[in-house]
């Protein structure tokens, strides 16, 4: 399954999952039946991939979602958006998950005026997430600002480029995350 972990890259033809739509190998091309288990634990490794996340955390994301009242996969799902790495992807100040968590990592975001160089810090609604002063003047952002035209910004955030930076308006619904995860096989494959 192609899980745009490339950047643009994953959008053109170069993408090696439109190449090959196959394990590698000899056997490759033969029909792989899954177990019940089989099909969990690839949900959750592909839930991992997607956001960037080692086991431990995300254990420790899952434990927080069942501890809260509601719908548990929503809940993660909501907890895996909300982390700033992903928030800064999904307002375009980074052209895919692994160059915000870099950027963040190096120290070019604050979050309400205080420098966050943490990716997996939760947002909260009412955040607003900007470039530091310092940084304005990167290449990068640079790049981010001439092609903002190229992803979409999704509802629960607004974005300005202008000033290069955003602000949490909510906590995205199930609805809005248009990830392709099929959440409660997550929570199957832990409730065991």
């Amino acid at each position: 399954m192609k899980l745009y972990l490339k950047g643009d890259r994953c959008y053109s033809d170069k993408c090696s999952v439109v190449k090959h739509n196959y394990p590698p190998g000899e056997h490759g091309q033969a029909r792989q039946k899954f177990s019940e288990y089989g099909q969990q634990l690839r949900e959750k490794q592909k839930a991992k991939r997607i956001y960037g996340v080692m086991e431990r955390q995300f254990r420790r994301y899952f434990k927080e979602a069942d501890r809260r009242k509601g719908v548990t996969g929503e809940i993660l799902l909501q907890l895996l958006e909300s982390r700033l790495d992903n928030v800064v992807y999904r307002l375009g100040l980074g052209r895919s998950r692994p160059e915000a968590r870099q950027l963040i990592n190096h120290g070019h975001f604050e979050v309400n005026g205080r420098k966050v160089d943490i990716p997996s810090y939760l947002t909260r609604p009412g955040d607003v997430i900007a470039v530091r002063e310092k940084s304005k003047k990167e290449p990068v952002f640079k790049q981010i600002v001439e092609s903002r035209d190229q992803q979409g910004i999704v509802d629960w955030l607004k974005v300005d480029f202008e000033k290069l930076e955003g602000r949490v308006l909510r906590v995205p619904k199930r609805e809005e995350i248009d990830v392709p995860l099929t959440e409660h096989l997550i929570v199957e494959l832990y409730s065991r």
